[in-house]
């Protein structure tokens, strides 16, 4: 009796569990539906409530070239990006059309027309409908609030990490419960060579927690070191005025762009267009946000004029060739072990005034022979309090 009454409990139970599940369900399909419906009959505004969400995606699809256009034109984002690059690209980005057909309705229509509009040019071929061109600007007005996708490499190391773990896994359902390899050191092997890959990993990501070595981060504007710098002969400083006499080296304002760009109104691989970017950003009374690469903690001083001046480095010396590159990228990982290293290996020019007025005991060791040179490390490169302050 009572073995039977604890049965018909249990089958109340599931029985009310069951119902409440189905409830559940039935409701998450009827939100799902007038979701879908809402979207399908306009309701999914944008939020400047001009496009739908249906048009915005109808329009990156055709600007993406997964619905062919009426007249066979293939797509638009073979040359103009939709995610940011490693590497220079010099079209126009998808987000840089946006932004400007946000700013100019006109602007899109005058580009594709074919006209040479605001530099704009090279769609003699391409023919767009009213409504092709209207559903390209609803996908542009959603991606001029979201910015360009941010490219990512493969993740090789993660694969193979979660690859080895799963062999280690493997291994101990081996060695522990199915026990069907008859040469134990096999699966022993496997989870050894797999946990000393993890531990290493484990170590390095560790280590490099916080550092931005080979950060490349897309430019506003696309503004290239080896064209400014090596094909154009443009001195550093002439740019980044306070490399010599301040803490930062300094980023150059719009007005010390139009020095130039007033006369120079097209570049040899962009056109007009990112050159437009100054002269927009002048109109407007608007700076360019540039992106900073090389970012060190607050809580570590560091002062270009000190290294510049007193240590005379050349800038590549931490930068890298910059000269050679298209895309600014950290070539250094700017650790404090790789700061250490430098000032215990690198030598200190006795003969700068700085150093000729100091060190007085440093001074009569090398006249007496004593010592050849002075590294930094011995002149305070390493005290803790030169950096961390």
């Amino acid at each position: 009796m009572f073995q039977s009454d604890k049965t018909m409990n249990i089958s109340r139970h599931y029985l009310a569990f069951n119902k409440a599940l189905n409830r559940f369900l039935l409701l998450t399909l009827i939100l799902f539906t007038c979701q879908l419906t809402m979207a399908s009959e306009g309701g999914g505004q944008h939020q400047k409530g001009k496009y739908t969400e249906l048009e915005m995606m109808k329009g990156e699809r055709l600007f993406k070239g997964l619905i062919p256009f009426q007249e066979g034109f293939k797509d638009c984002a073979s040359c103009h990006y939709t995610k940011t690059n490693k590497e220079i690209d010099w079209n126009p980005s998808a987000y840089d059309l946006a932004v400007l057909s946000r700013e100019d309705t006109a602007y899109l229509s005058g580009a594709i027309s074919g006209s040479r509009f605001q530099g704009v040019k090279g769609h003699e071929e391409v023919s767009l409908t009213n409504k092709e061109t209207e559903l390209v600007e609803a996908y542009f007005s959603k991606l001029a609030d979201h910015g360009l996708k941010k490219h990512k490499p493969v993740p090789e190391k993660t694969l193979i990490f979660f690859g080895t773990g799963f062999l280690m896994l493997l291994a101990l359902i081996e060695l522990i419960f199915l026990k069907k390899i008859k040469i134990k050191a096999i699966p022993v092997l496997v989870l050894l060579v797999a946990l000393g890959f993890h531990l290493k990993v484990v170590s390095e990501e560790a280590i490099s927690l916080g550092r931005s070595e080979n950060y490349a981060p897309n430019q506003p504007i696309k503004f290239s070191h080896k064209v400014h710098v090596k094909q154009n002969k443009i001195d550093c400083k002439y740019c980044h005025t306070g490399v010599d006499n301040s803490q930062n080296a300094g980023i150059p304002s719009n007005n010390l762009c139009l020095n130039c760009h007033n006369v120079v109104r097209e570049g040899s691989n962009s056109g007009t267009f990112e050159i437009n970017k100054i002269h927009r950003a002048a109109e407007q009374e608007e700076p360019i946000e540039w992106k900073k690469v090389h970012d060190l903690p607050d809580h570590v001083f560091f002062s270009h004029a000190t290294h510049v001046q007193n240590g005379n480095l050349d800038c590549a010396e931490c930068h890298g060739q910059v000269e050679e590159m298209h895309i600014v990228e950290q070539v250094e990982d700017l650790s404090m072990g790789w700061c250490i290293e430098c000032h215990r290996e690198t030598e200190v020019d006795f003969d700068n005034k700085y150093y000729s007025k100091n060190f007085e005991e440093l001074h009569q060791k090398m006249e007496e022979g004593q010592i050849d040179a002075v590294t930094v490390d011995e002149v305070g490169g390493i005290n803790c309090m030169k950096c961390h302050y």
